[in-house]
């Protein structure tokens, strides 16, 4: 395969460190830290992961050059003392044994620290808060300024000793430097604030004290918002210029975008093309001659290796695709690109977790992120017949994994077709990203001999008996819920009725016109299936209203879904209405109740879409079957449980091992 992307993997020689290819891995957090700010032996074993699969380059995540003050995150990495060494040191000697290059991203949070968690109130350049509804930083004095310039040059000196090859300093995103170099939170009038020379002169000093620091063989990186995607916010163009100011020490632009309020440029949501921004890094390089670094959803290797060969960018980074699939570069140098456990972007795991919640990262579609392919070693005992009913993600995973360690199994769909729920959704066109993960899956259990799959077949008790299993695993997913509301189900989905579902619009999708300028839509539900139709209609023109029930809108979807959706709700003037409850359904028009009362909504097109209910039609028939049989365990996994989100269903496919164990199987 290597000859096909010959140009990923092309070395790369900078100063004194030469990446073995292209791919870098791009600085993501983790919650992987300890509470002391050390490195984990987890965290270990994740990076060690995608070394393993072939990365060039890891970029580990930010580490504080100043802490409390300057931390992000409960359980940042920190590099503000030589306490951390030993342990760093640990990850860079691990990483270097599988012929990987490795960096660390050196950070100071500015106003995006939290003093919930620092006990201080966070700097910044000016007193405005990085986000909206964040608080209200106080400015850095000059003299402050230059203590943290020390600081970050401090930090570097350690990358250094403890073993790294290079550093990225953070100049982007929301984060100290960049809260400096935008217009949007410098408001100063010293000599760091006003023109693009005064506000680059903080990054400029950093730049300048790292390379005096780690000297002139150590390769600088730094990663910057060339267009911060905000009004009022630096333009691309407006980056082109204030680079002229620190580039002449700078080694490689991590060229990166927009800033907290424009989240969705800057953790790519699903709907954005792999490599969209790759321009950003091209005028960079071609104004400066710098090597660039580009991302921006590249799953496909044929787009990453077409970026690399019309020298758009030097390297290549991925983030988040390598927690889905930590050996990506293994599968595209050696193996079927069609292995590839490709990120569907869905931001859940990841940034849902960490930013969202505070919790340590997962991953949507691989429910293994720090331990890879490790199950894959574990083989049954004896013989053993797994069955799962349903075909859907989380069965498919279920199937995949008994299959893997040895067991004979057997997957029964009633549709003629496997994917479930994900591929449905998939047609929706911003959604098809997520037909990745069912496909994936598909081509995963069809290269499995030990695994056969009855596509259109009913799971009568009688069929799963005489496949003599030892465990049955339900997944049979979930159903639109609709609840005994007046004129509901009279109306759905009936002739002369212009109210439908999810379902009813997936079906359909092929039939809208483009322009629906002047015609009404409204959408009943507030939550991800809401949004949905709502996303697919606005952009068309139509007139869209949403009816929520509870205080608000978007509740539970990830914070890189809901920034852009609701910048997508506001550009496109969607009515939002929440505390208001569904009363009655008519076939061209909702009764709702409103904080000021009843209203009408009349509507060309009407959705209900008040999310989705498990649905375990043979369950019970498959339980009675085997209810005086100790031989047999039946496991119910995924929406069949209650409906949730793909992530809980893939976890609970895996968790098959649990019972195998627990039956004395593995």
């Amino acid at each position: 395969m290597r000859s096909e992307y010959k140009h990923i993997f092309e070395p790369l020689t900078i100063r004194r460190m030469t990446m073995k290819n292209r791919i870098m891995m791009t600085p993501m957090g983790t919650n992987y830290g300890e509470q002391s700010g050390e490195m984990s032996f987890l965290h270990i074993n994740y990076y060690e992961q995608r070394a393993k699969g072939g990365t060039g380059l890891i970029m580990v995540e930010n580490a504080s050059v100043d802490s409390p003050e300057g931390s992000n995150g409960t359980t940042q990495l920190r590099i503000d003392h030589d306490n951390y060494l030993p342990r760093l040191f640990k990850l860079t000697e691990t990483i270097h044994k599988h012929g990987a290059c490795i960096g660390i991203q050196i950070n100071h949070a500015g106003a995006s620290a939290q003093s919930a968690r620092t006990n201080m109130q966070p700097v910044s350049a000016s007193n405005i808060p990085s986000k909206a509804g964040g608080e209200t930083p106080r400015p850095l004095t000059r003299e402050e300024i230059l203590r943290i310039v020390k600081k970050y040059g401090e930090a570097a000196k350690r990358a250094q000793a403890a073993g790294f090859d290079c550093v990225e300093i953070h100049a982007g995103h929301s984060y100290l430097l960049s809260q400096f170099l935008s217009p949007t939170t410098n408001k100063r009038t010293d000599e760091f604030g006003g023109s693009a020379e005064n506000r680059a002169r903080f990054a400029k000093m950093v730049v300048e004290e790292v390379r005096a620091q780690v000297g002139p063989f150590f390769p600088i990186f730094v990663r910057i918002s060339a267009d911060e995607k905000m009004e009022g916010g630096n333009t691309l163009e407006d980056t082109l210029e204030y680079l002229q100011y620190f580039h002449e020490e700078v080694d490689v632009f991590d060229v990166s975008c927009a800033l907290n309020g424009s989240l969705q440029y800057q953790i790519d949501a699903n709907y954005l093309p792999d490599g969209w921004r790759s321009y950003m890094a091209k005028a960079v390089k071609e104004k400066y001659g710098k090597l660039c670094v580009t991302t921006g959803n590249i799953r496909n290797p044929k787009v990453a290796d077409e970026i690399l060969e019309k020298g758009d960018a030097d390297i290549i980074g991925m983030g988040r695709g390598l927690i889905a699939d930590p050996e990506w570069v293994n599968k595209v140098d050696f193996g079927d690109i069609c292995d590839i456990r490709k990120c569907i972007s869905c931001n859940i795991g990841c940034a849902g977790n960490r930013i969202g919640i505070n919790r340590p990262i997962r991953c949507t579609v691989n429910p293994s992120v720090t331990t890879g392919d490790e199950y894959k070693k574990r083989k049954v005992n004896k013989t053993c017949n797994v069955v799962v009913v349903g075909g859907g993600t989380a069965g498919l995973e279920a199937a995949c994994t008994a299959a893997e360690v040895g067991c004979t199994t057997f997957l029964i769909e009633k549709k003629p077709y496997l994917g479930g729920l994900a591929a449905e959704i998939s047609k929706i066109p911003d959604k098809k990203r997520l037909a990745d993960f069912p496909n994936y899956l598909i081509h995963r259990a069809g290269k499995l001999k030990n695994l056969f799959v009855f596509p259109g077949t009913e799971a009568t008790p009688e069929f799963v008996k005489n496949l003599k299993p030892n465990i049955i695993v339900n997944a049979t997913g979930s159903g639109p819920l609709l609840p005994p509301i007046a004129g509901l189900h009279e109306n759905l989905g009936k002739e002369g009725s212009k109210v439908y579902s999810i379902l009813d619009m997936i079906e359909n999708i092929n039939s809208y016109p483009e322009d629906m300028t002047g015609k009404k839509v409204t959408v009943i539900g507030g939550g991800a299936v809401g949004l949905d139709v709502v996303e697919f209609f606005a952009p068309k023109g139509a007139e869209v209203s949403i009816v929520e029930m509870l205080p608000a809108i978007g509740n539970g979807i990830d914070p890189v879904s809901k920034v852009g959706t609701f910048a997508m709700m506001e550009k496109y003037g969607v009515r939002q209405m929440t505390k208001t409850a569904l009363k009655e359904v008519r076939p061209d028009s909702f009764y709702v109740e409103t904080p000021e009362g009843p209203e009408e909504l009349p509507f060309d097109y009407g959705f209900v879409c008040l999310g989705m209910k498990s649905s375990t039609p043979v369950l019970s028939d498959i339980q009675a079957v085997f209810e005086n049989s100790n031989e047999v365990e039946i496991v119910n996994i995924g929406d069949s449980v209650r409906a949730r989100r793909i992530i809980e269903g893939t976890d609970e496919g895996r968790n098959i091992l649990n019972t195998l164990e627990k039956r004395g199987f593995l």
